[in-house]
């Protein structure tokens, strides 16, 4: 008799309440982001809002699957577009950091040049994405113990990848504040750039956590997991407090113009 494990979709029940409850408030909190980017003409907040309905429809699709575990379409939604969505939530962040330093005519300080910023982390996070899906994939057609760990090993090394990638953005983002506030430039006086770069600070904070719970679950192994609950609501809190802090952020990146 063969020891393969089988490969489940769900190895849990997918709770109605709390998808319902994250997709309403993704929902809602997306429909302000889209009044506020068009209010405003952010135009490059669009990846953001995108995110936010990405997040909304994931979590749709994960409490429908509630009473009906074995279909594969409302899992392969949720599952595709929860993991999109951090990768354009950070690709905002990535352009706000950008374009501060640009407003602020600041870009000497930065160790990396300001039009590279968004470039060069958006492209990591696309890479990390593929990384996961290549991960996925290999999750379910594996067909013994050796093909499932080596799928659950390559989704882990593509999160962790990614958290790295976001440090480092942190770091570039930290430096620069830091030799801003050393010597500040006439341009950053006309704008509370401070106060900015604390909210792309927490927005970078929520991200990371996130990220950090689905390490979490496939380093406890997908097949093998046990607390699956804990894990989901961790996340979701997370994105919702996420969403919110840049809700807030976004109020100073519609009066923040650029060059």
């Amino acid at each position: 008799m063969s020891d393969v494990p089988a490969y489940v979709l769900w190895p849990y029940t997918p709770s109605i309440a709390g998808g319902a409850v994250a997709a309403i408030v993704f929902f809602v909190l997306t429909a302000l982001h889209t009044w506020r980017l068009f209010k405003n003409r952010t135009w490059f907040c669009i990846p953001f809002v995108i995110g936010g309905l990405f997040e909304a429809i994931g979590y749709a699709a994960r409490a429908a699957a509630h009473n009906d575990t074995v279909s594969k379409t409302p899992y392969i939604i949720q599952s595709i577009l929860i993991l999109i969505a951090p990768i354009l939530f950070a690709a905002s962040v990535y352009m706000i950091l950008g374009r501060l330093i640009l407003r602020t005519d600041s870009a000497s300080y930065s160790i990396i040049r300001a039009k590279w910023v968004t470039k060069m982390f958006v492209t990591g996070d696309i890479l990390c994405f593929f990384i996961q899906s290549g991960g996925a994939g290999m999750l379910v057609q594996a067909d013994d113990a050796a093909g499932f760990k080596r799928g659950e090993n390559i989704i882990l090394g593509g999160l962790i990848l990614q958290i790295m990638i976001f440090m480092f953005f942190v770091i570039v983002a930290s430096i620069w504040h830091r030799r801003l506030s050393a010597l500040p430039t006439a341009s950053a006086a006309e704008i509370p750039w401070k106060k900015y770069i604390w909210f792309l600070y927490s927005a970078s904070v929520f991200i990371t956590v996130r990220n950090l719970c689905r390490v979490i679950e496939y380093a406890m192994g997908k097949v093998r997991f046990q607390t699956p609950v804990l894990v989901y609501r961790g996340k979701g809190l997370t994105c919702d407090r996420m969403v919110i802090c840049s809700l807030t952020n976004g109020h100073f990146i519609s009066t923040t113009s650029c060059p």
